[in-house]
């Protein structure tokens, strides 16, 4: 894995981002020398994967569900959940 600075990736994005899908490895990228992000390589037919299981406020759903269900809560039935999509659709 390389460790790029900030400036560095900001003068270099197009070379640092073809090493990182050439190599398959990420670069952590740091500023003040501390990690802060990474360029992390990514398959196209993963991109959607990869989007939800980072977005935060999909994450804190699944959590959610996950502590519903291990409370022994149930959720709504899939023509339920169908329907109350729909409705917020339509709104």
């Amino acid at each position: 894995m390389s460790t790029v600075s900030i400036r560095e990736l900001a003068n270099n994005a197009s070379a640092v981002v073809d090493d990182v899908a050439r190599t398959r490895r990420p670069a952590v990228v740091t500023k003040h020398g501390r990690p802060v992000a990474a360029v992390v390589p990514i398959d196209q037919d993963a991109l959607e994967d990869w989007v939800l299981a980072n977005a935060p406020e999909f994450v804190s759903s699944m959590e959610e569900a996950d502590a519903a269900i291990a409370r022994g809560e149930k959720g709504l039935a899939l023509d339920e959940a169908l329907a109350a999509i729909a409705a917020e659709e339509q709104d």
